[in-house]
């Protein structure tokens, strides 16, 4: 009987040992994996990096483009491009104007009248998505489905809005794109940028082809001015305030715009305007400099992109391309460091699958258990039951990529 007890107490107590000693195992595995992760991040951060001193390096090499790209076409990665737009609003203008902006995967349209010098303003407004094949079909396909919503919403019109009679409608037509313009109501297309490819548009006039769509769509409307979405922005702030002198995009894309003195765009080959100035698109989403805080990921995405080596700044950041870093790191994660346990979620090999509006909403997550972060994860990747240091973690990693270094602005 005491044998049977001694035998009992020796196979439990062998259990027991060998249950601690998997545990053991375990807690050091998982402290090996949760240290490789917080590798991965501080790697990741410190690439990230822009402390002031870069910063002020990335704008000495932009303002060498910036000269160049002034002083000839192809003279730079920044394209300076001519707007013809050599006067803006001045806040007293008076009418009835339509607006059509094309600048990514959707568009809207815009109707306003405008009061005067009393700046009464009435407006209305229309928003579609653009079908993603629509955005590498065709350019009569694309500007048909344009052509199409704008003339809904021009059928729309009621007596708030009034168009003097005899007068046809004139649309400014905002298209974010890289185009040569060759007057302020025409320009050809250089290239697409933000996920568009339609091959047989490059070098095509982007108004002839939305006009040639109106008149198919029997749309009595005239393109009156051609304007990036950036010199858009740049009339619409002076419209509220005479000292606006330039304008940034941050979305999809991103651009700048600003006015610049005649006389100092050696490329410039008419009459000097009689405003002296003249607006310039800058076209900055192309910028490239060795400066720039590149890391692996960056270069991946670019090297897997529709347009391999171009829009480098803009894939660094964009709205477009955050989210996509995001995933990439988490991919890393979940590969080296077993992120998210003992398998790599199938989603998040998906390219494109973690959008930036979900980066955004687990940022900006600020409830102490952080379930925002655990709903994304579980609708965007299908990963559930998350520990909270992960979820942290991927915070972390969220502002580590949207972060904006703030400090002095004297040279170091």
């Amino acid at each position: 009987m005491r044998k049977a007890a001694v035998g009992t107490a020796l196979v439990c107590a062998a259990t027991a040992c060998a249950v601690a000693a998997l545990i053991v195992r375990h807690r050091m595995k998982s402290s090996s994996r949760w240290s490789r992760a917080m590798a991965i991040l501080e790697e990741f951060e410190e690439k990230c990096a822009t402390p002031i001193g870069k910063l002020w390096n990335v704008a000495d090499a932009m303002a060498v483009e910036m000269h160049a790209g002034l002083a000839s076409d192809g003279g730079s990665k920044l394209k300076m491009l001519i707007s013809f737009v050599d006067n803006l609003p001045t806040g007293y203008e008076k009418g009835l104007f339509y607006a059509l902006d094309l600048g990514g995967t959707n568009f809207r349209v815009l109707r306003v009248q405008l009061g005067g010098k009393e700046k009464d303003v009435k407006q209305q407004a229309m928003e579609a998505i653009i079908p993603p094949h629509l955005m590498i079909s065709g350019s009569n396909e694309l500007f048909d489905f344009i052509a199409t919503k704008l003339a809904e919403f021009v059928s729309s019109e009621s007596g708030d809005f009034q168009l003097p009679a005899g007068r046809q409608r004139e649309l400014g037509f905002t298209f974010s794109f890289p185009v040569r313009q060759t007057s302020l109501a025409s320009g050809t297309l250089i290239k697409w940028t933000k996920g568009f490819s339609i091959d047989e548009m490059i070098g095509e006039d982007v108004v002839s082809e939305l006009t040639k769509a109106m008149e198919r769509q029997g749309l009595d409307m005239r393109v009156a001015a051609l304007v990036n979405d950036t010199v858009g922005t740049l009339a619409g702030g002076r419209y509220s305030d005479k000292d606006v002198v330039s304008a940034v995009i941050l979305g999809t894309g991103t651009n700048a715009a600003y006015v610049e003195k005649a006389h100092a765009i050696p490329k410039w080959h008419g009459l000097l305007p009689k405003s002296g100035e003249m607006v310039i698109n800058m076209e900055w989403g192309n910028f490239c400099s060795s400066h720039l805080p590149l890391t692996d990921y960056d270069l991946s995405l670019d090297a897997e992109s529709l347009n391999p080596g171009e829009q480098i700044f803009e894939k660094i950041i964009s709205g477009m391309y955050l989210g996509e870093i995001l995933r990439r790191v988490l991919l890393r994660l979940a590969k080296e460091a077993s992120l998210f346990g003992y398998f790599v979620p199938p989603t998040l090999s998906v390219p494109f699958s973690l959008r930036t509006p979900v980066m955004s909403a687990m940022h900006h997550d600020s409830s102490p258990d952080l379930r925002v972060v655990e709903s994304k994860l579980k609708e965007a990747l299908g990963v559930v039951n998350t520990p909270l240091r992960t979820r942290k973690l991927v915070v972390e990693l969220c502002d580590i990529i949207a972060r904006v270094v703030r400090g002095s602005q004297q040279r170091p």
